[in-house]
This record gives C-alpha cells, sequence and structure tokens, in this order.
C-alpha cells in the first residue's frame, strides 16, 4: 500500500475526464476532481504520492473498505464461472445473496427484489405500495434524500429535488423530527417525538387516508444530516401506518449493513416495515447493487398477478457474488459489532471532545459508524456556519475546513455546514485517532468563523 508517484500518467487521466466524463450534481466547468490512482482498506492515493485516510466510505457504501481480497476474489471466480445471465433465471449467485439479505432483514421481509442501486430501489418498493393499495400519494420528510431518478429525487427532501420537481409526482413533504433544529418548538426528546408524530398525523388527515399508498423514511437520514430518530417516533409512525393502511417504507441504502453497529438500523428501534429498500454496504459497493426487501402481505399481491417492472441486469451476478463475499466477510470479521464497539468507544468520545474544545461544533450525533458534527458561527443561536444550500462565497467556511482536512491527509464527507464520520467498519483504532486528529486540525480552521 506504498503510493508510488507518476504524475504524469495522472495528468493524463485528468485530462480524459475533464475532456469527455459528465459529473453528476456538478457545474462541469468549475469542479476539479482528484485523480486517483488507487486504494486499499481505509485510504486512497492520487498520482502524487499523497495518501488520504477515507472519513466518507466512499459515498458511505465501502463498508469493509477499499479492495477487500475476498470480495475481490469472489468477483474474479463468479467471471470467470458465469459473468451474466438474465434475471428470469435461477441463479446460484443471485439466489444466495437474496437468502443471506433474508436472513437478515427484520421481521417477515423475505423476498427481495434486486435494483441497480439505491433510486430504482426506491422507485421499485414505491411502484410496489401504491399497486398493493390502490391509492396515489406518498408522504416523505423534509432533510431526507432517496435518489436522483425521477420519483426517488421527489420523494427527497433536499434541494436537489428542486429542479425536477414539477409537482406531479404524488409526493407530500412533511418534518420530521430533529430536535437540534426542530421545526415543533420542543426542548426535550419526548416533546419532540409527540410533536412530530401529531403533526404527522395531521398532515395524513387533511392528504386524506384513503388517498396515501406510502410513507417513506430514512430509518436515521443520512446525507441530510445523520438524524437519529427520538425513541418511540418509528414505533409511532409504524402505529399511524398500521392504523390508516399505509405502506411504512424504510429507506437503508445508506445506514443498512452494518452502518449504524447493528445489519440494518430498524433493529436499533424494534420496527419492521412493509418495505426495506438498500443498496450501497450490501457490497461494500465494489459492483453495482440495489435492492427491495419485501413482506409477505406485499409479495402475495404479486404471488398470481404480475408486477410490473424490472430491470435487465436485476440481481447481476458479479454484484451478488461480491454481495455474498462481503455478508461473509462481515460475519467473519465481527465488523458489524466492530463497528457498534468502535463507535462507542473511540468516534463518539473522540467527536464529543472535540465538540468542547472547538467552538465551531454546535452538535454531535450518530450511532456505529455513522455521525455527523454540526458546524456553527454561534453556539447559542445554532446559527449554521453557512447558509442553507450555500455555494460560492457563502460556502468559503465550510471550504477552508474541507481543505485543511485534505492537508492533513483526511478525505471528509462535507454536505452543508456539517462534515459526516463515516469510516469503513473495519478501520482500526489507530486510524480512527488519526483522523480524529486532522479533524481537530481542521476545526481550528472553522473556529475562525465563530462569533
Amino acid at each position: 500500500m506504498t503510493p508510488q508517484p507518476n504524475p504524469e500518467a495522472g495528468a493524463a487521466v485528468k485530462a480524459a475526464d475533464r475532456a469527455h466524463v459528465f459529473h453528476s450534481w456538478s457545474a462541469q466547468e468549475l469542479i476539479d476532481p482528484l485523480a486517483v490512482a488507487g486504494a486499499e482498506g481505509s485510504y486512497f492515493w492520487d498520482y502524487d504520492g499523497r495518501r488520504y485516510l477515507d472519513f466518507t466510505s466512499g459515498l458511505v457504501y465501502t463498508n469493509i473498505g477499499y479492495q477487500h481480497p475476498k470480495v475481490v476474489a469472489a468477483i474474479q471466480e463468479q467471471a470467470a464461472r458465469m459473468t451474466t445471465f438474465a434475471p428470469a433465471f435461477a441463479v446460484e449467485a443471485r439466489s444466495e445473496a437474496a437468502r443471506l439479505i433474508a436472513e437478515r432483514t427484520p421481521g417477515d421481509l423475505d423476498k427481495i427484489f434486486f435494483t441497480n442501486g439505491g433510486a430504482d430501489a426506491v422507485e421499485h418498493a414505491l411502484r410496489m405500495a401504491r399497486l398493493h393499495t390502490g391509492r396515489p400519494k406518498v408522504l416523505s420528510a423534509y432533510r431526507s434524500y432517496h435518489g436522483g431518478t425521477q420519483q426517488a429525487v421527489n420523494v427527497t427532501g433536499d434541494p436537489r429535488r428542486w429542479a425536477s420537481d414539477s409537482a406531479t409526482a404524488g409526493v407530500v413533504h412533511f418534518w420530521a423530527p430533529f430536535l437540534y433544529r426542530s421545526r415543533f418548538y420542543a426542548e426535550t426528546e419526548e416533546q419532540e417525538c409527540a410533536r412530530a408524530l401529531e403533526h404527522l398525523e395531521t398532515t395524513i388527515a387533511f392528504e386524506g387516508p384513503s388517498t396515501i399508498a406510502a410513507i417513506i423514511l430514512e430509518t436515521i437520514p443520512g446525507t441530510a444530516g445523520i438524524m437519529p430518530p427520538p425513541p418511540g417516533y418509528l414505533a409511532g409512525v409504524r402505529e399511524l401506518c398500521d392504523k390508516y393502511g399505509i405502506v411504512l417504507v424504510l429507506d437503508e441504502v445508506m445506514a443498512g449493513f452494518g452502518r449504524t453497529g447493528t445489519w440494518f438500523a430498524a433493529d436499533l428501534y424494534d420496527v419492521v416495515p412493509d418495505l426495506m429498500t438498500f443498496a450501497k454496504g450490501v457490497n461494500s459497493g465494489y459492483v453495482p447493487l440495489g435492492g427491495v426487501a419485501i413482506s409477505a402481505e406485499i409479495a402475495a399481491t404479486f404471488a398470481t398477478r404480475p408486477y410490473p417492472g424490472g430491470l435487465t441486469y436485476s440481481g447481476h451476478p458479479l454484484a451478488c457474488a461480491a454481495a455474498v463475499a462481503t455478508i461473509n466477510v462481515m460475519e467473519e470479521e465481527g465488523l458489524v459489532e466492530n463497528g457498534a464497539s468502535l463507535g462507542a468507544s473511540v468516534v463518539g468520545p473522540g467527536l464529543r471532545e472535540l465538540a468542547e474544545r472547538h467552538p465551531s461544533v454546535g452538535e454531535v450525533r450518530g450511532t456505529g459508524m455513522f455521525w455527523a458534527v454540526e458546524l456553527v458561527r454561534d453556539r447559542e443561536t445554532r446559527e449554521p456556519l453557512v447558509p442553507y444550500n450555500a455555494s460560492g462565497e457563502a460556502n468559503a467556511p465550510m471550504a477552508a475546513f474541507a481543505a485543511a482536512a485534505k492537508k492533513a491527509g483526511l478525505w471528509p464527507f462535507v454536505n452543508m455546514n456539517r462534515t459526516h464520520v463515516v469510516p469503513p467498519l473495519n478501520t482500526s483504532e489507530t486510524e480512527l485517532k488519526e483522523g480524529l486528529a486532522a479533524l481537530d486540525a481542521a476545526l481550528s480552521v472553522a473556529d475562525e468563523h465563530v462569533r
């Protein structure tokens, strides 16, 4: 894992990228993507030989780190045996991946519909909910992200929705609980929970329960800020769904497969949804894969009635072989337990210690290897370090923070006024402390913008 500098090769990679690659969520002429030469474990490096500790897990998916040899070998072996096969057939890798996933999902979510990623998992989950109920509307939360395809981006509750929201998607947004920035004037978690549930039930009543097919929630919202719901909230949403015949969809694309210190975040709250979406960590992102875990009741809807949906690469053998290997590695190496243990003993305490010393830290929250640090200009007023959806000069303080982290050898996950700490589950204690030290240095830069 010793990076070998090769700036000429890096320049060629960068030139080809700038000439031909169209990047997502970006103004193409305003970005400067890093040319990456290699990655292993919790690190990656550029062509100048500079190495970075990755506190982003890619896009929160390399739950077992980069280039795990057992998963690489499984992909190679599957490619030698059968690179691809149509989804209508029973294929060993596909069947085994479905079995292993179903063994770990909560309740009776025992049928697995495979997709290519998280966004199309959301698309199909909502289609299933609408067909199952015969109802048109979907309720989703502000401060959420569910994907970039048409339906998924419309149920998203952050600014990435705006450009694609034509107000015709049958989506109604509501406020989910978040005590630090409460929309309900709550002072305690109990108040926040009760008032958020009252708000949701009122929204259901005024939208018309008989028109609502599904409520979709990230079990723990990810990109929007890693906001664990207060005790009782998800159970209360489950009760409302049962009361009004609404399908509960939990989006575990980011929080699933060990990220929260349990196989699924739903396990933390003892709640069983009707549909659960997953992707990312299912095979550590080594080959694109996502899916929907389906309850017995909803699966029965399509027992003799065809489900009108599918994908050419549903359950792709290479992706499924990677999923089988990843799940087995997570079991063999105790990575779910490791994420829970180091999150509780190293990451959480380390971030809280940084919060005590840095006035730019307003709040630290999270669980397992899934944490957010809220950066503020003023702890008393909780004014964010940068405005909501800031760009350009308005975002300069966060840009300076990110640059300082990278200078210290840490690649940070930065979104709006937050940095998220989401390293691989098998990051070592020594590596975590290295990353916390780099964060310490970067937060000193953020402190310069505190009032």
